[in-house]
């Protein structure tokens, strides 16, 4: 690989999640061994709970296993007035945390990911009015704020990602897996729109469970469980493209691994880390240009193997 990625880990990827009932949910000091013993310098949070509450706490616990902190992802109902409130002790805490990035997802108010409501033209000048107020705090307090399209939040397809672009001001965080079961193609995004992404997850995709659950023939619960996230370079996601075209306009954020998984049991041999392992193994491989070798694309808009049984992925 041509030049350094920066590179993270993500808890989901060991089955970590914010969704009630989601699964087995592992222990930090498992999750964080393995991180570290893969090689990974930097992780994002993981859920509320999973590190300790306060910020320096949370911060000396990554620190207590040689990895920096990244930030993380925090679903927010951003189309009903109030969420600001919500979003700046949240930016305060990353802050005093030593993060980067927030990763704001446009939650439904309902638990998990596999219903959401439709909203009216009220509703989303507020949501795009929530996105504008976050990435202005987040500015004030030397962070970035992103906007994740994620199935099952009020921005998933396509014409809902291009209405965030158009309306507002917040940069991306690019979800390879999440767009494409979205219906997005997450490389066209990436050489349409590399000036508007801030962050990246890179997860790979089984295309033909995505139009499963895009076609409503299955929940996205289901799909998971039954194998929907496939290690990189295992599924239908075009990864090198994506990389490829973040990296030559110029990207320097984190690519963050998020082969997300589901437990049902404390997992017996490598578990969950070999899918990582087979994730970076593959970026490791990757021919990629230098920063900046190809020109830039404009911004959209300028602003400042699968699963075994035991276990599946999300987002």
């Amino acid at each position: 690989m041509k030049g350094e990625l920066r590179v993270a880990g993500a808890p989901i990827s060991w089955g970590v999640c914010e969704v009630p009932g989601w699964g087995y949910q592992l222990p930090p000091e498992r999750v964080l061994t393995e991180m570290a013993g893969l090689g990974l310098t930097a992780a994002e949070f993981g859920p509320e709970g999973f590190l300790p509450a306060d910020p320096a706490g949370r911060a000396a616990t990554l620190r207590r296993h040689g990895l920096g902190a990244v930030g993380g992802f925090l679903p927010v109902v951003l189309h009903e007035p109030g969420a600001g409130p919500v979003i700046d002790q949240a930016l305060d805490d990353f802050a005093a945390a030593g993060a980067e990035v927030l990763v704001l997802a446009a939650a439904t108010g309902r638990d998990g990911y596999d219903t959401r409501p439709e909203l009216d033209d009220a509703a989303w000048k507020t949501l795009l009015a929530s996105l504008d107020l976050a990435a202005a705090h987040a500015a004030d307090r030397g962070l970035v704020a992103t906007l994740h399209p994620h199935v099952g939040t009020l921005v998933e397809r396509p014409d809902e990602v291009r209405r965030v672009l158009d309306g507002s001001v917040i940069p991306l965080c690019l979800d390879s897996g999440h767009l494409l079961i979205g219906g997005t193609d997450p490389a066209q995004l990436a050489r349409e729109a590399a000036g508007r992404v801030a962050h990246a997850h890179l997860k790979d995709v089984d295309a033909a469970w995505a139009d499963r659950v895009r076609g409503g023939q299955v929940s996205y619960t289901e799909a998971v469980a039954a194998g929907l996230y496939r290690p990189l370079g295992q599924g239908d996601v075009d990864v090198a493209g994506l990389v490829g075209a973040l990296r030559g306009a110029g990207y320097q954020g984190w690519f963050v691994l998020e082969q997300d998984t589901v437990l049902t049991a404390e997992p017996a041999g490598p578990g969950p880390a070999g899918d990582v392992r087979a994730s970076l193994a593959y970026l490791r491989s990757l021919s990629l240009p230098s920063r900046g070798d190809d020109p830039p694309n404009p911004p959209a808009r300028t602003a400042r193997d699968k699963p075994d049984r035991g276990r599946s992925a999300r987002a």
